[in-house]
């Protein structure tokens, strides 16, 4: 069995107005271990948010799977996908915060299903919004937030429930340089906790920190490997 999270043979159509299909991602072969950082690197409209909402299970491949620890999660009926979904933490290219809820609600969200005493659920939220260094956000309303503040609130709350599989989608988009390094570190801390982090973005700076344990590069629909 391998551990984490996998794609096999994917291929993903998408028809345009005129009734032509085109493949958005053309039998794509990957493993993204546990333990480890998957960087997937790739131009804008190159397919990387589909891979990885494909990875999270939200859409399926038209051929092909997805497997997270061998089982093939994305051939699974709609509630046992949902169901393994607790133990994926996805911040997408937007934060989708809930704007009427404070920063801090946003955050506990993900935890109310699991269980546990409030008092614990808003401590466990606070300590992922201070790890994110959005500690200080805890108590304003989301819709507030600047572009990099709803970044870093969104990646608390991806993390809040300690993940075995975390998915994000150009994470350090609207972060300077202070705020991407945040970002990764966080997510090193995530890799070290045991799960497998898989990252999608196109900012060099990414690439350049150097943190990612494995490369790949998605163009064309294919996804391949880099040194």
């Amino acid at each position: 069995m391998t551990a984490g999270l996998s794609c096999h043979d994917v291929r993903l159509l998408r028809r345009a107005v005129d009734g032509t299909e085109r493949a958005v991602l053309d039998g794509v072969d990957a493993d993204f271990p546990v333990g480890g950082i998957s960087l997937i690197l790739g131009p804008t409209g190159a397919g990387k948010s589909t891979l990885l909402h494909l990875l999270a299970c939200l859409i399926r491949p038209t051929s092909g799977e997805a497997r997270a620890d061998g089982e093939p999660v994305s051939r699974w009926i709609t509630a046992h996908r949902d169901r393994w979904r607790r133990r994926v933490g996805i911040l997408f290219q937007t934060p989708s915060l809930s704007p009427d809820l404070t920063v801090l609600e946003n955050v506990m969200l993900p935890l109310i299903p699991r269980g546990g005493g409030l008092a614990e659920i808003r401590r466990r939220a606070g300590d992922c919004l201070d790890r994110a260094s959005a500690g200080h956000l805890a108590g304003l309303p989301a819709a507030i937030l600047s572009g990099g503040e709803g970044q870093r609130a969104a990646l608390a709350r991806a993390i809040a429930a300690e993940p075995r599989f975390l998915i994000a989608d150009e994470p350090t988009a609207h972060q300077d340089d202070d705020g991407a390094k945040i970002v990764m570190d966080v997510f090193l801390a995530e890799r070290d906790r045991g799960a497998a982090v898989i990252v999608a973005g196109h900012d060099h700076r990414l690439l350049s920190a150097g943190f990612a344990d494995r490369r790949h590069r998605l163009a064309a629909g294919r996804l391949t490997p880099l040194p």
